[in-house]
């Protein structure tokens, strides 16, 4: 099985940009679709960003379409979350998810679809 391991996450003035990564441990996500949700204090987990298992395709949610890109690299063993324009309502915990996936094109966007989670990374965006 997988692991996903996140890194990147920080203290960001408003407007500002950060970019996280999400690592395979043990395995390589090749075989998996990958998500980025995020959970702010006092908040239920929401969904952020999805790829599916080619890297052809890509959802997001409204909150953040338009500034923030998720893309996985070449080695097929990491993921990204590249987030620009940020916002104080940015501030949360990240979490990356794996989700197994039998069809290469999808992606999925509900956390009962991912089976592999990280255990979360800072963001905290100042005003």
């Amino acid at each position: 099985q997988v692991q996903p391991v996140e890194s990147g996450g920080g203290l960001v003035q408003a407007g500002g940009s950060l970019r996280l990564s999400c690592a395979a441990s043990g395995r390589t996500f090749s075989h998996y679709a990958m998500g980025w949700f995020r959970q702010a204090p006092g908040k239920e987990r929401e969904f952020i960003a999805a790829i599916s298992r080619d890297g052809g395709n890509t959802y997001y949610a409204d909150s953040v379409k338009g500034r923030f890109t998720i893309s996985r690299g070449s080695a097929r063993n990491t993921v990204y979350l590249q987030m620009n324009s940020l916002k104080p309502e940015d501030t949360a915990v990240y979490y990356c998810a794996a989700g197994r996936s039998y069809y290469s094109e999808r992606y999925y966007y509900t956390e009962s679809d991912y089976g592999y989670w990280g255990q979360g990374t800072q963001v905290t965006v100042s005003s």
